[in-house]
């Protein structure tokens, strides 16, 4: 940390967005910090494996997550294992607060903040949590070995959550409140070839009832006819979508109705000199790949931008 807690560049966020944005700023020779409480990588640190990065026919997310972060400590990356509690915009600079009360400045700011699981939000869910309700199949399948389990959602993380757990688990139902999956065409085969994986379309989740032992049971609703029924699993993981984690999103920047920060194409907000990327911004689609490339763009309008204010 500087002497005044002056940098060119703060990024708030550790994933690929944040990481890759911290890579490309060391390369222009910004003087950079990166804020990061938790694990490095994000989402993609809980994702067992990844097959569409290029370059990689086959990593584990945890690992591709560690390349991320070896190559920006390469660059000499200054990276803060704390906690940030607000970013507010100024006119001379903008600073960003930690929880510890420490105050940095800078010239530009990239929010790479990420998402969060989005929840059903039905009665059971919160009470059951870590007792046979998850939002992360890799994190805890293990606990599963051998159970019947159920997966909620119909996109590329529920299915590719679904085959994983139809590795360890005695069975998989998949429940998907459509009559059709939206992930991809080729997780939907694999999932389709899968005898061990049953699925249930047009079907939503109303309750998850839990014994002494944990999760014993899910209530269904059928979205067609109305009709309920009971599913006995032992466990329940959740993947109907994420929220952005805007909450550090300063007032005056536009976001969508659903919270997603609307950028530029060089990922700038409404506020001069600060940035939103990978999760947090409103785009076509989510993925590693994409997040990365919005680091990349991030920093270099971020070095441009400090360029003309330096001048």
């Amino acid at each position: 940390m500087t002497e005044d807690g002056m940098y060119d560049l703060i990024i708030i966020g550790g994933g690929p967005a944040g990481l890759t944005a911290g890579m490309y700023a060391m390369r222009a020779a910004l003087k950079t910090v990166l804020i990061e409480q938790g694990v490095a990588g994000g989402q993609v640190a809980v994702t067992e494996q990844v097959d569409n990065y290029p370059g990689f026919i086959e990593i584990g997310g945890f690992e591709l997550c560690e390349k991320f972060l070896e190559h920006a400590k390469w660059y000499g990356l200054e990276i803060l294992e704390k906690e940030a509690v607000a970013a507010e915009p100024g006119i001379e600079c903008h600073s960003v607060r930690l929880s510890d009360g420490t105050l940095l400045k800078s010239h530009a700011v990239i929010l790479a903040t990420g998402g969060t699981s989005r929840q059903l939000e039905v009665p059971g869910e919160n009470e059951n949590f870590g007792k046979g309700v998850s939002y992360c199949a890799t994190c805890d399948g293990f606990f599963f070995r051998d159970k019947t389990v159920a997966v909620v959602g119909g996109g590329d993380t529920a299915l590719e959550d679904a085959l994983y757990l139809s590795k360890v688990a005695r069975k998989v139902y998949i429940i998907h409140r459509r009559d059709a999956f939206r992930g991809s065409k080729i997780l939907q085969e694999r999932v389709f070839s899968e005898p061990g994986i049953e699925i249930i379309f047009n079907s939503v989740v109303t309750e998850i009832r839990a014994g002494l032992g944990g999760v014993e049971r899910i209530g269904l609703k059928d979205t067609q006819t109305g009709e309920g029924r009971d599913l006995e699993v032992e466990g329940v993981f959740i993947f109907v979508g994420f929220l952005p984690n805007n909450v550090l999103v300063p007032a005056g920047i536009k976001t969508n109705k659903t919270g997603y920060v609307i950028t530029d194409e060089k990922c700038e907000t409404d506020i001069p000199g600060i940035f939103a990327v990978g999760d947090l911004r409103e785009k076509y689609a989510n993925q590693i790949v994409l997040a990365a490339a919005d680091g990349c763009t991030a920093a270099l309008a971020s070095a441009h931008y400090i360029e003309t204010r330096k001048a």
